[in-house]
């Protein structure tokens, strides 16, 4: 998570970055609901994009592991959506969702549960 977060920080500056000529340097996220839901639409297309294309986000490259279904294959848009909806209640109890994979023999999350994904080893 540490390894996307610069990817997805640096989004979050692109994003802000191409709207100010339209709103005159007067954005601030989570004041503007519609800039919130744009920043949080392009951090989606980021996780998702990448998971749904490569299996894989920058982060999870440099950790070898990939983004598969249960059943082995790539993540559709469908699955990958719903991982991404998902982590947001894997994180809101203090990040309870991703400590609950320590716990479990298969090493899933809950957003991994939820989603029907898992993350497997990759050379």
């Amino acid at each position: 998570m540490v390894y996307d977060a610069f990817p997805a920080t640096a989004i979050v500056l692109l994003a802000g970055f191409a709207v100010l000529p339209l709103t005159g340097d007067k954005v601030l996220l989570g004041r503007n609901p519609a800039y919130t839901l744009y920043v949080m639409a392009m951090i989606y297309l980021y996780f998702v994009v990448c998971w749904v294309r490569i299996g894989q986000t920058v982060g999870m490259r440099a950790w070898k592991v990939e983004l598969v279904t249960s059943d082995g294959k790539r993540a559709d848009w469908r699955a990958a959506s719903l991982r991404f909806a998902s982590s947001f209640l894997s994180l809101i109890p203090l990040g309870l969702g991703f400590w609950s994979c320590l716990l479990r023999e298969d090493r899933a999350c809950w957003h991994d549960r939820i989603s029907g994904t898992r993350l497997r080893r990759c050379n």
